[in-house]
């Protein structure tokens, strides 16, 4: 947690000298699983993430986040700091778009793995679609893609539903899984004071168990997965 704390303190300097206009933000997520395209990251154990954001009046923003993970035995390691950076926009008054890419990076005791993904997005009203692009995807130096759809719907009371579905595919998942798999999750998220809760159903659908990964470490069996969180400043 120190080296979290560090590397997000120095994200702080390195925004703190940019536009004054633009705004930066932190936000704190207590969850009950680190739930990354269906598939577990902490063993269905409880995580703790923390993002500093930046967004300029242009559009163009940069992000630190981290979380704790839990990979197993085969690796030690317990943290995941990512960097981003991207251009995000409006078409036209109903349609938006987003580009960037992000650096994930995993930290232990001797072991650090890192690689980088580009994504492309686009948004209409209430719908999004982003494509995802990793040429070295975990270092296995096999490439993989992620397509997502979203539906993000407002409902009475400060409550919201959200829709997702995705498909990941690519050489990587070839060679891991014998072809690609879907996942998706339907989600309620209620906002009390300066809090935000979730709870959605989430499911890795085609993904196959790895012979010999031990308990809970990556499985992508259907959950229900609760959240909460708070954006600072308040």
């Amino acid at each position: 947690m120190k080296k979290m704390a560090s590397l997000l303190a120095l994200a702080t300097l390195a925004i703190a000298g940019l536009d004054a206009r633009a705004q930066v933000s932190s936000t704190i997520t207590l969850a009950s699983d680190y739930d990354f395209r269906g598939i577990t990251q902490t063993a269905r154990d409880p995580a703790l993430s923390a993002s500093l954001d930046y967004s300029a009046p242009s559009g163009f923003y940069l992000g630190a986040w981290a979380s704790n993970v839990d990979f197993g035995p085969g690796t030690d390691a317990d943290i995941e700091v990512d960097g981003l950076a991207g251009f995000r926009g409006k078409i036209n008054d109903d349609t938006t778009y987003d580009l960037g890419g992000v650096y994930y990076s995993f930290w232990g005791d001797g072991d650090k793995v890192a690689f980088g993904e580009l994504y492309a997005g686009i948004g209409y009203k209430a719908v999004s679609a982003k494509l995802w692009y990793a040429p070295d995807f975990s270092n296995s130096g096999d490439s993989a893609t992620y397509i997502e759809g979203n539906v993000a719907l407002p409902l009475p009371s400060d409550f919201s539903l959200a829709l997702h579905a995705g498909y990941s595919s690519g050489d990587y998942w070839d060679a891991v899984n014998d072809g690609g798999y879907f996942d998706y999750s339907v989600g309620v998220s209620k906002s009390i004071g300066k809090f935000a809760l979730t709870l959605k159903y989430v499911d890795g659908s085609d993904l196959e168990s790895s012979d010999g990964t031990p308990g809970d470490v990556f499985t992508s069996e259907s959950k229900v997965w609760f959240s909460i969180a708070t954006t600072l400043p308040w």
